[in-house]
């Protein structure tokens, strides 16, 4: 049985102590805009509300639900965030899979190639063009086409490849007859379940979240993601406020739309709060393999 001496415990007892504080730094602003959400927004503006909610009420929540756009909206943003992911994931693999290879001629070269593009790019107006000229303004592929690929999560999921799978393997597969589409796609991709575990929490938390490409690219409301109707109320909600109240519709309009605004976060991220807890078991080992060599 280890003793740990008098100055061990006490470094022990300022770690944890550190370590609590933080915890209620990162989790307080959570747990308050979920109350806020279910209180009274009178009591919210107050400065009422701290751990419990106070009055509750679910106004919040029956405006948004009753709200056409902000339901298109977030049907939007689950269309972009699955149709993107699986996008963003099959042409990750198909960039990983051959530059992780041995027997790739020119794979040093490709890889210096493509890291050049993550410090230098053409902007935005470029980019705004490129995607005019391609004829996808105001529809889906604007905000899924341009960022297909990440070369960050390409070659973490090229460093999985190339250490977390012995190459002998491959080897083997090659010499038994199996071409390498077959070595891919029955021997490399069951084994990589935790690099692509985390490439699925990468890209599906930055589309459920993106909202800038939308709102450079769509013109038409019923194309909007939720996040876009989100930075709206947001918006319209701070206007209010420097204009002041006026009478007392003017009023009960602000005071939904402050219900409506941490209302509109539960929502919002409910899916990926959901989400997260299914691939937490692969996500530390998928990122510590794809980004350690050796």
């Amino acid at each position: 049985m280890n003793h740990q001496s008098t100055s061990e415990q006490i470094f022990d007892w300022i770690v944890n102590a550190i370590l609590a504080i933080i915890c209620i730094l990162v989790l307080y602003p959570l747990l308050f805009v979920l109350v806020a959400s279910f209180s009274s927004p009178e009591a919210v503006m107050r400065g009422e509300v701290w751990l419990w909610p106070t009055n509750i009420t679910w106004i919040g929540y029956l405006r948004i639900f009753q709200n056409n756009e902000m339901l298109t909206g977030y049907v939007n943003t689950i269309v972009y965030t699955v149709v993107g992911t699986a996008i963003n994931l099959i042409m990750s693999v198909a960039a990983a899979y051959p530059l992780s290879r041995k027997d790739f001629y020119g794979r040093n070269v490709i890889a210096a190639m493509m890291v050049f593009t993550m410090f230098f790019s053409g902007g935005m107006v470029p980019t705004y063009l490129l995607v005019k000229n391609l004829g996808m303004l105001n529809s889906m592929w604007a905000l899924l086409i341009p960022g297909a690929v990440s070369v960050y999560n390409i070659l973490i999921m090229r460093t999985f490849f190339a250490n977390g799978i012995p190459y002998e393997m491959q080897e083997a597969a090659s010499i038994d007859g199996c071409s390498n589409m077959t070595t891919l796609m029955r021997i490399v991709l069951p084994l990589s379940m935790p690099i692509i575990a985390v490439m699925i929490l990468f890209y599906s938390v930055g589309h459920w979240n993106a909202y800038f490409n939308a709102l450079i690219y769509l013109t038409d409301r019923d194309k909007y993601p939720l996040q876009l109707f989100l930075r709206e109320i947001l918006i319209q909600g701070q206007m209010q406020e420097m204009l002041g109240i006026g009478d007392d519709t003017q009023g009960q309009i602000v005071l939904e739309g402050e219900a409506i605004k941490y209302a509109v976060v539960i929502v919002a991220n409910l899916p990926v709060l959901l989400l997260y807890p299914f691939l937490q078991k692969y996500f530390t080992k998928g990122v510590m393999i794809g980004a350690v060599k050796g």
